[in-house]
């Protein structure tokens, strides 16, 4: 019996909620299936959050079906008010065009977009050239407005105020998914638990307008252990562009996620087998920071590169020693043993020999370098205890730093336990 990408994304933890389990189960293992997720140009990068919908077009592709990533030029001219409290800041044609193009480059990081095994398309194409009052007399005339506002996305913003721009939201939607499905042949949408209603009312028109049986599924809304919405931390959204979040960074984010995680991030974000990801998720401590190496080095390899992976890996094995120095996890995981000595992939700046031979305070060097934004802060973490100079904690906030505090020509600043900077004079 030929595997089904469905058993797949079931076993892995991807799939919330169908349209219809049986047909859909039915439909992915009897034909090769064009499928599509939206995603909205609202930066210029994709988060953490994005990476779901990203595995499981991957997965599909690697089963032979057909993903379309749908950058959303023009649906982000009005703004999705799923999950949000408040209306979103409108942005302008070019920098959404902007956007888009940089999401169709991080996307290309993970799908193959060769001889057509995956597209990318933008909905302004055709949501752009719209005439209104042609669009609400041969699409407008499906939607019941009372079973709109049932929808989960619409009741949460009636009391703080939904704009009527954003109320189109769902139409356009809607009809992104008749469009795909008459002139690319889709006949699956994908998408977050939040966007249900919309991805509902997608297949009803469709099916009005078509006459064609299409399909609906979405991820489970992703929350860690806390019950807090995965992906953010205490300096904001966790980024896949380097320039806004870090390669380390992005790699400690993983590392550091909690231990009720490990074998749910796994079975997401790598593609590691199933009973590998089940043998490291029950891991008790301290071999459970083992798994979240691996778990750390996996999505960071798929997102930046095995080098830099392994660069970051090395950086972080320098910093705080292996895991698991007896070898007892064993992994199909290519992950490296590095030498401590290779070179270091912490956060580097580099300032002027002459700032530190003249006398650097430490409470302005952590300010300089970006782990705190005022003298204030800087103090209070010295104060706590949460600042440290060369794997030593400060004990004092009128340290002047001079050339003898270098170690191997820098210094290694740390801000309680997972933001690193490594500063070099020159």
């Amino acid at each position: 019996m030929t595997e089904n990408v469905y058993h797949i994304l079931k076993e892995r933890g991807f799939i919330y909620q169908t349209t219809d389990d049986e047909k859909l189960e039915h439909l992915l293992g009897s034909k090769k299936v064009t499928s599509y997720v939206g995603f909205d140009a609202t930066a210029d990068s994709l988060h953490v959050g994005s990476l779901v919908p990203i595995m499981a077009m991957v997965h599909m592709q690697n089963f032979g079906h057909r993903p379309i990533a749908l950058i959303g030029g023009g649906t982000t001219l009005v703004g999705d008010p799923s999950g949000k409290t408040e209306m979103r800041k409108m942005l302008s044609r070019d920098r959404i065009n902007k956007f888009g193009e940089s999401i169709k480059r991080q996307l290309s990081r993970y799908l193959s977009f060769d001889k057509g095994k995956a597209l990318v398309l933008n909905n302004a194409d055709w949501l752009v050239p719209l005439n209104y009052i042609e669009f609400l007399r041969d699409i407008g005339k499906h939607f019941s407005v009372n079973r709109m506002l049932t929808a989960e996305s619409y009741r949460m913003r009636l009391e703080s105020g939904l704009s009527f721009i954003e109320f189109n939201y769902m139409l356009l939607q809607a009809y992104d998914f008749y469009i795909l499905a008459r002139d690319w042949d889709c006949e699956l949408q994908m998408g977050g638990q939040d966007q249900w209603g919309n991805i509902v009312a997608g297949v009803d028109l469709t099916r009005r307008m078509t006459n064609k049986q299409v399909f609906g599924m979405t991820f489970p809304l992703l929350l860690n252990a806390n019950g807090e919405k995965f992906g953010k931390t205490a300096s904001g959204a966790v980024w896949l562009d380097k320039k806004k979040t870090s390669t380390y960074d992005f790699y400690q984010f993983w590392r550091n996620v909690d231990d009720r995680d490990v074998a749910r991030c796994l079975g997401l974000f790598t593609f590691l087998p199933m009973e590998e990801v089940n043998y490291l998720g029950n891991l008790k401590e301290p071999l459970i920071n083992r798994a979240k190496e691996i778990l750390a080095y996996e999505v960071t390899k798929l997102a930046h590169g095995r080098e830099e992976a392994i660069k970051v890996y090395t950086a972080a094995v320098r910093q705080f020693g292996l895991s698991d120095p007896d070898g007892k996890v064993k992994t199909s995981s290519d992950i490296v043993e590095v030498e401590a000595g290779e070179e270091s992939g912490i956060p580097t700046i580099e300032f002027p020999m002459s700032r530190l031979e003249e006398g650097l305070w430490i409470v302005k060097l952590f300010v300089e370098s970006g782990l705190c934004s005022t003298n204030s802060e800087a103090r209070r973490l010295i104060q706590q205890g949460g600042a440290y100079l060369n794997k030593r904690k400060i004990t004092g906030v009128d340290i002047e730093l001079t050339p003898d505090d270098l170690q191997d020509g820098a210094l290694i600043l740390q801000a309680g336990k997972k933001r690193h900077k490594r500063v070099v004079f020159i």
